[in-house]
């Protein structure tokens, strides 16, 4: 059961980070592997979607809620799909010194035995690609460039 957990200080605020994880209809824009997403119920507080996602000519969709109390949590729970379970957080604290740290963790496990091998030998490599992915957006949505979002960028991994 892959399970990982991430701390990065970014350069943007938690409003801005927040915004950027609860747009989940813009996911196919950014984020790869996602090829298709339909939002079932959106409000401020929640949002219930089904998502396609597929890698090498494989193709799964699912559900899930999003939990959203802004600015500072987004909380994934999983409703139905091909997966045992998946829980996925994201947390928003303004830093002293300008900028946030994200806190992310996610968890999960398959069903079917083929995409849980495939998801043990990849999940590293596609975590942090996502992950890549997610602080580009905030970039392009937000900014990069300015001394800031250079300087502000540090990793502590865990997990």
């Amino acid at each position: 059961m892959p399970r990982h957990h991430e701390t990065r200080d970014l350069p943007y605020s938690a409003e801005q980070m927040f915004a950027l994880v609860t747009d989940i209809a813009r996911y196919p824009e950014f984020l790869p592997w996602v090829i298709a997403l339909r939002i079932r119920s959106d409000s401020e507080h929640e949002s219930v979607a089904d998502m396609i996602v597929g890698f090498k000519g494989l193709r799964e969709s699912f559900s899930c809620r999003v939990h959203k109390q802004r600015p500072h949590e987004v909380i994934v729970s999983y409703i139905d799909g091909p997966m045992k379970h998946l829980s996925n957080e994201w947390h928003f604290q303004p830093a002293a010194g300008g900028g946030c740290r994200v806190d992310f963790m996610v968890d999960f496990s398959f069903r079917n035995r083929m995409f849980e091998a495939l998801a043990g030998q990849m999940f590293d490599k596609a975590l942090r690609k996502m992950i890549a992915a997610f602080e580009a957006r905030a970039d392009e949505l937000y900014g990069a460039g300015s001394a800031t979002s250079s300087e502000g960028r540090s990793a502590s991994f865990s997990g």
